[in-house]
């Protein structure tokens, strides 16, 4: 007696982190996930065995990482009502798994009795590529995001989509990742991207997929090229300070910024292609060319996005020395190393839990 259950599973769009299974070490952001053992019958090495449920849902969930359309589970010796548990864990990969969330459109199966065994034929129809799925980054933590978004912003991506281990934020916080990314690559900082952000599957769990769709401001060969002139124009200027450290360094290139640029209106002209190829800049183009001149010359740095006397602005955190810090705010007139007490004076306002304290 054969049957035939479908499962029809509508996925729900939401912004969520992906989980891995190991730990992440700082700086280092790919993650290899152990897969649970998937036991072959003694005859047929493309036929997996289950004799529990979890089996089934691992022996499913199996066939959606390797993008197979169609896949065999054998049920030996198994206890329990064959095909409702058959029907609940395509429905468990389906709408509760991360991957079966993000990936999967339905799955349906044939259930066949073989005189001592069950043996099911698993058919799968996925809503994405199997290049999609197979591009999934495994990361753990918000620094291996965030390296992975600077990565992919470096590269023009249009989709990056990551698998998160033991990850409990939400999609504001992976916005405000993205945002740090994109200051964190002055180098192709043409714009902010517009981007969306989804979450499987829609309920929190311990491990959750995140997809970042993003849109550039601009042709990706188009940006790609200006990207391209402004580090030939950075290096030009790199080669003429050499080699900087701490204090010196920092007011180096500060001073030959204001050789360089002169100031824009707030929202004009806000990239370091503005700064260091059109010569004209707001506070936001300084504080992203100040930071590609540090990048090109051995000087470690940050952008700051906060306020200056109510109004948005962005300056620069120079480390001087492991552990000590200053803020430069590259749009100033003085070549200034301030502290958090001296820059508060001045009525700069912003986020100290992002910044080191700069004494």
């Amino acid at each position: 007696m054969k049957n035939r259950l479908v499962l029809s599973v509508l996925l729900l769009a939401g912004l969520v982190p992906l989980s891995g299974c190991s730990s992440m070490l700082e700086r280092s952001y790919l993650v290899v996930s152990p897969h649970a053992e998937h036991p072959v019958t003694a005859d047929d090495s493309n036929v997996l065995q289950a004799e529990t449920y979890q089996d089934l849902v691992n022996d499913v969930l199996y066939f959606v990482n390797q993008g197979m359309e169609t896949g065999v589970i054998r049920l030996t010796n198994y206890p329990r009502d064959v095909e409702t548990d058959l029907n609940n864990a395509c429905l468990e990969v389906a709408k509760d798994a991360p991957l079966g969330a993000y990936a999967v459109d339905y799955i349906e199966h044939d259930c066949t009795r073989v005189v001592k065994y069950y043996e099911s034929t698993i058919h799968i129809t996925y809503r994405r590529t199997l290049e999609q799925i197979q591009s999934i980054k495994n990361v753990t933590g918000s620094s291996a995001i965030r390296q992975v978004l600077l990565e992919q912003l470096s590269l023009f991506s249009p989709e990056v989509v990551l698998q998160v281990a033991y990850f409990t934020e939400d999609e504001a916080h992976i916005s405000h990742l993205i945002q740090q990314a994109y200051y964190d690559a002055p180098a192709v900082a043409f714009g902010m991207p517009e981007y969306t952000v989804t979450l499987y599957p829609q309920e929190s769990s311990q491990e959750r997929i995140v997809e970042i769709l993003l849109t550039y401001p601009a042709p990706v060969e188009e940006l790609r090229q200006k990207s391209q002139s402004l580090l030939r124009q950075a290096d030009l200027l790199a080669d003429t300070l050499g080699e900087l450290s701490g204090a010196q360094g920092g007011r180096a290139v500060h001073v030959l910024l204001r050789q360089q640029v002169t100031d824009a209106p707030a929202g004009t002209a806000s990239t370091a292609y503005d700064a260091l190829v059109e010569h004209q800049a707001d506070s936001e183009g300084m504080a992203l060319a100040f930071q590609l001149l540090c990048d090109r010359t051995g000087l470690e740095s940050r952008v700051v996005q906060g306020v200056k006397d109510g109004a948005p602005h962005f300056w620069n955190v120079l480390t001087l020395s492991p552990g000590q810090y200053a803020h430069v705010d590259a749009s100033g007139e003085e070549v200034l190393l301030l502290s958090d007490a001296a820059l508060e004076a001045l009525g700069y306002t912003w986020d100290r839990n992002e910044i080191p304290p700069c004494l």
